[in-house]
């Protein structure tokens, strides 16, 4: 059984930053693409950034380059998002997603939800001005 569990949400001021975890479980974790997307009210869900955990290629959305960074820890099994400079349009309910298929690299590119079948539950980050 695959399990993604994400933590590390919270309530920020702009400016802030926070460290998102997506634990794995239940698969090789280091032969798939995984992402992590973000969803606010209203809104559809958007990709913020993509890593194939057997490499570190990864992708950033533009709105988030040079303000989150990828890492993963391959003994723990843990996919991190470290986001600094959060502003208030980063407010959003945050998924971490694992590909379907193992040994593929990630699509070149913005990562589609499509292409993700597992899915953690979210952890919430809201960013105040």
């Amino acid at each position: 059984q695959v399990y993604l569990v994400e933590s590390g949400g919270g309530s920020v001021q702009a400016g802030g930053s926070l460290r998102l975890s997506c634990a794995a479980s239940g698969y090789t974790f280091t032969i798939f693409c995984m992402a992590w997307f973000r969803q606010a009210p209203g809104k559809e869900r958007e990709a913020v950034a993509s890593v194939y955990t057997g490499t570190g290629s990864s992708f950033y959305a533009d709105s988030v380059k040079g303000r989150f960074t990828l890492s993963q820890d391959n003994v723990k099994n843990i996919l991190y998002l470290q986001m600094d400079n959060l502003q208030p349009e980063d407010t959003a309910m945050y998924y971490c997603a694992r590909q379907l298929i193992g040994g593929k690299s990630c699509r070149a590119g913005s990562p589609a939800p499509s292409d993700f079948t597992q899915w953690g539950q979210g952890t919430q980050v809201t960013v105040s001005a």
